[in-house]
């Protein structure tokens, strides 16, 4: 896929394709970093607040289910 660097305003930048974006769950509003390694240009989007906070959350509720009898015993 090719894709053309633009002139938008004062800057240059790219447009992604909507399917692209779709494919890698990247909206508008999105931070993506941008790292340059060998000649090739990649971004990768970062976690917003909210998904870090719900991925963490998730794996503290799989840490309580696994260890539930040593946190209860802990409790007393």
């Amino acid at each position: 896929m090719n894709i053309i660097v633009r002139k938008i305003g004062n800057s240059e930048g790219v447009i992604l394709p909507r399917e692209m974006l779709d494919r890698l769950n990247v909206r508008a509003g999105d931070t993506l970093i941008a790292a340059e390694n060998a000649g090739e240009l990649r971004l990768r989007r970062l976690e917003s607040d909210r998904e870090a906070f719900e991925n963490k959350m998730k794996i503290a509720r799989e840490r309580m289910k696994k260890y539930e009898v040593a946190y209860r015993a802990l409790a007393k």
